[in-house]
């Protein structure tokens, strides 16, 4: 059995430094949102508010998380706290979709029995939201981009910064046209957008968190390339899974044609580790050699 990694990390203290950032930012518009809300009576104010809220939440437990996976391993934790940003996005999936909830049965509720609104002060609280949510989403959107812990903490910013837009619409349109039933009808559709970027972030992370294959990746592909190589007779008993956003991981029996050296095996594992890292971006691999071994010979087996 042998292995071999590469790998390749973000600043996760610079990630740190963005996250507390932007819960201070978040902590100053929630606070301001729940005074406004209340003192306007508006509804699409304190969901706003409360999507706020839900922001702070998830962005602390995405600080937390950046800072798990800083830990080093240990006897009892071999893979350190690598998957705890993975637990942290599935987390805020789960707060997104929560949130959007409540948010819709209270708009439903103020459907029924709508409420005049204090529509200037939304329209003031809500473009200090825009601003707010506004410089949180441009702090963290490179992160983003190759960090599930860090989209998550985006997706929630950027969703909010689009209701706080839909605030301020709702906010002029009671304003000068008198429409209070808009704040219901903005609520139902903010929630509705939580559930579906909420539904997406959900999916991604349940598949990271069941060690499920990358929808990048197509193993075929992989056990066809490596099948090409000198001395190999086939790539078998295959998996492939990412341990964190940095760690895309192979582990697979390898059958050999010849019966090779420990030094031909070394020097094979060597191309097959850097065809998998160039070809499938795979930067830890983990081979089992075999030559005449009876086993199952098939890509994928059911242990």
């Amino acid at each position: 059995m042998s292995h071999s990694h590469q790998h390749s990390h973000s600043p996760k203290d610079l990630r740190g430094q963005k996250l507390l950032l932007s819960i201070l930012l978040n902590v100053i518009i929630t606070v301001a949102q729940v005074i406004g809300g209340l003192v306007s009576g508006s509804l699409s104010l304190l969901s706003d508010a409360l999507h706020n809220f839900s922001d702070v939440l998830s962005l602390i437990v995405s600080y937390v998380a950046s800072k798990l996976t800083k830990r080093k391993a240990s006897i009892n934790r071999t893979f350190g706290y690598k998957r705890a940003e993975i637990l942290a996005a599935f987390i805020n999936a789960c707060t997104l979709i929560i949130v959007a909830i409540l948010l819709i049965i209270e708009a439903v509720k103020r459907f029924q029995d709508p409420h005049e609104v204090e529509s200037g002060l939304v329209i003031w609280l809500s473009i200090v939201a825009i601003i707010g949510n506004g410089l949180s989403v441009l702090i963290l959107k490179k992160d983003s981009k190759n960090n599930i812990n860090m989209r998550s903490a985006y997706l929630h910013l950027f969703t909010d910064m689009l209701a706080s837009v839909a605030v301020l619409v709702g906010g002029l349109l009671m304003k000068y046209y008198q429409i209070f039933w808009v704040d219901s009808l903005l609520t139902l559709l903010i929630a509705l957008y939580l559930i579906w970027v909420g539904y997406d972030l959900l999916k991604v992370s349940t598949k990271m968190l069941m060690l499920f294959t990358p929808d990048t990746i197509n193993i075929k592909d992989v056990v066809r390339a490596v099948n090409k190589l000198p001395k190999v007779s086939k790539l078998h008993h295959v998996h492939i899974w990412n341990l964190s956003d940095d760690e895309l991981h192979l582990e697979a029996h390898l059958d050999l044609k010849q019966d090779i050296s420990t030094t031909e095996f070394n020097s094979l594992l060597s191309k097959i580790e850097n065809l998998l890292h160039e070809k499938f971006n795979i930067n830890h691999v983990t081979i089992q050699p075999e030559f005449n071994k009876i086993d199952p010979k098939e890509v994928i087996v059911q242990d």
